[in-house]
């Protein structure tokens, strides 16, 4: 029979999985396999950059984590899987699919957006999506033109008040 403090160290991993799970938008489940140290570390430099973590952990520690939230992907944990977490609801799932472009090796299985569970097509079209900060720049892009039209608008108006004082 397992030892106490090994029991104990497991319910700690569980909990710290269900913990990151529950405090994300986004938690991405994906193949690392095959892929090189220096390769696993740039992909860990680049979540990081992008406010996200990387995890590796056992299967069924995961499985019993999400078992406690409720969470139906035990067809999912089948061989080795990492786990991307994040706040962000894009951001890890457009990092993984960007640097999978370039190695073959990270396959991007399925994951979690806004507690909701989300297959690869799905993640593959989010994927897509500009940044929090693209779509921001893009909204006030398109404020900016219709401000300045107004005020166009507005200058025209006001000069053909002044026309008809005179």
């Amino acid at each position: 029979m397992a030892n106490q403090k090994i029991l104990d160290k497991k319910q700690e991993i569980i909990d710290e999985i269900a913990e990151k799970t529950k405090n994300s938008n986004s938690v991405v489940l994906f193949e690392y396999q095959g892929l090189t140290v220096e390769d696993t570390n740039n992909l860990r430099r680049l979540l990081k950059e992008n406010s996200s973590e990387f995890k590796i952990y056992k299967n069924t520690l995961v499985k019993r984590a999400f078992d406690e939230l409720k969470i139906d992907l035990k067809d999912e944990l089948k061989g080795p899987k990492a786990m991307a977490f994040s706040e962000d609801e894009i951001a890890p799932i457009k990092v993984l699919y960007d640097f999978a472009k370039k190695h073959d090796a990270l396959v991007v299985k399925t994951g979690l957006v806004d507690g909701e569970i989300t297959e690869e097509e799905k993640l593959r079209e989010l994927s897509t999506i500009p940044s929090k900060e693209g779509l921001l720049t893009m909204l006030a892009g398109g404020l900016l033109g219709t401000v300045k039209n107004l005020a166009i608008c507005l200058d025209l108006r006001a000069q053909d008040l002044e026309k008809e004082e005179n």
